[in-house]
């Protein structure tokens, strides 16, 4: 069954991905040496073609990218992309509801789906032998879909209930959710993938159809094929299968713009569910695509942060002070517009929410005013070799990490040359960043939401009867 990335299988996938872009680190930065070694083509209808070649087994990961996603639906149509997801399973005219992947099952493969805000993926995990096969279903449910009016229907309600399931049972996703809303006031980041549930139950197919006949199309999309496969076997079959469609008129993609906002809000949620308090701050960072050295610098600084037990906030705040369970700091820069910092941690017992985000606050400052040391990024990055070292052998992990950085703006070269660009970030642009993104002396263009999570009065970690 196709899933949205908020699934833990997904979750699980990327975690598994990014390990793998970790390990491009251990590629020497002085030889700079390409990260994959990937070959690319662009057919005649502009279906671009990427091929990492992976010769320890004879097997294929093959995964279709379209360059759109829930950031692209029209307003009041929230959790369509992610919908159309769903559908694209439920048939074609050549194909019966289901069919697709009966036939990855039956041939000893897997397969699934994910919808995130700029982008839709399909993939299929199978022999090699099978490739043929996966790109004629592939190209055929690019522009034929077709579920009958019973499987559309149905799969509404298969949705709704993924909500429920994840969402609306979940306190924390609940919260989390509304912090993105405030955080992104005016644009489709701050609308849920999966949709609202009012939302969601408005559209009907014909609706989901005029979406999907606008943007899925042959010189919208990238073919990523890693495994044990050169271009050479690759391109005649993809001339033959996906080289026939033809082209679409894509439309342009024009985006609300984020307003600035000078007020800082903080929200705050106590729930039955909720054993443990917690404290977490959003704040807007730059993506990849639009300033890809400060998102760059952002990784390491997450990294000196918040990288093992020996980084700044764990050491300081749980080892030394003994005031926090737990603390850290991500960063998150891989979209089209915006990215994303978040601060959080746990308090210990006796210490106060407000009190543990001062503490955070403290040692993030602390970088703003006197820098990291070219030691600490030096050491942020062996760590981040060393944690990467397992996904040498992964067939999944180059044809998630191409396909992610691609549908959202960067560019084949960008990604065969990061240990080229990790290597130029200094100290300076470390504390840079932290001055920029994180200090509350500087006016934001948005401000931080903050957000306190705690359990139900006489649920707190600890109580007793």
């Amino acid at each position: 069954m196709p899933q949205s990335p908020t699934k833990p299988p997904f979750a699980k996938i990327i975690l598994a991905s990014f390990a793998f872009f970790l390990f491009c680190m251990c590629v020497s930065p002085v030889a700079f040496a390409k990260v994959f070694n990937a070959q690319t083509l662009t057919l005649d209808n502009g279906l671009q073609i990427v091929v990492v070649n992976n010769k320890r087994s004879p097997v294929i990961t093959h995964m279709i990218w379209y360059k759109v996603g829930a950031a692209d639906e029209q307003a009041g149509f929230s959790g369509m992309a992610h919908y159309l997801e769903h559908l694209l399973f439920k048939g074609t005219d050549k194909y019966e509801p289901g069919e697709f992947s009966r036939t990855v099952k039956r041939y000893g493969g897997n397969d699934n789906a994910f919808t995130s805000y700029d982008f839709t993926a399909y993939f299929q995990s199978i022999g090699k032998e099978h490739l043929e096969k996966m790109m004629i279903m592939e190209a055929d449910r690019m522009l034929n879909a077709a579920p009958p009016p019973e499987h559309y229907a149905s799969e509404k309600q298969v949705v709704l209930e993924e909500r429920r399931q994840n969402t609306e049972n979940d306190p924390r996703s609940l919260f989390n959710e509304q912090m993105r809303s405030i955080m992104f006031v005016n644009h489709p980041y701050g609308t849920p993938v999966i949709g609202w549930m009012d939302e969601i139950k408005t559209y009907e197919w014909n609706d989901v159809k005029a979406f999907y006949d606008r943007w899925y199309a042959p010189n919208n999309a990238i073919v990523i094929i890693s495994g044990d496969v050169t271009m050479d076997d690759v391109k005649p079959i993809a001339e033959k299968t996906y080289g026939i469609l033809p082209v679409k008129d894509i439309p342009s993609k024009t985006r609300p713009v984020l307003p600035p906002s000078y007020a800082l809000t903080t929200l705050s949620k106590s729930h039955p569910a909720i054993h443990e308090p917690s404290f977490q701050k959003i704040f807007l960072g730059p993506s990849y695509a639009s300033n890809r050295q400060e998102a760059l610098a952002l990784d390491i600084l997450q990294e000196i942060l918040s990288g093992g037990p020996t980084t700044r906030l764990y050491k300081s705040l749980v080892v030394d002070q003994k005031i926090a369970i737990s603390a850290g700091m991500a960063s998150s820069s891989d979209a089209l517009d915006f990215g994303t910092l978040w601060l959080y941690g746990t308090p210990s017992a006796g210490i106060s929410l407000p009190d543990l985000e001062k503490a955070i606050e403290a040692e993030v400052q602390n970088i703003i005013q006197n820098g990291v040391t070219d030691q600490e990024v030096a050491d942020a990055i062996l760590r981040m070799q060393d944690a990467a070292i397992f996904a040498r052998d992964s067939l999944s992990g180059p044809a998630m990490i191409i396909g992610r950085a691609m549908t959202t703006g960067q560019s084949l070269d960008e990604i065969e040359n990061w240990p080229q660009d990790i290597a130029k970030i200094t100290a300076e642009d470390v504390k840079a960043v932290a001055a920029k993104y994180l200090n509350p002396s500087v006016p934001y263009h948005r401000a931080p939401v903050t957000g306190y999570l705690t359990p139900q009065a006489g649920d707190l970690a600890g109580d007793k009867e």
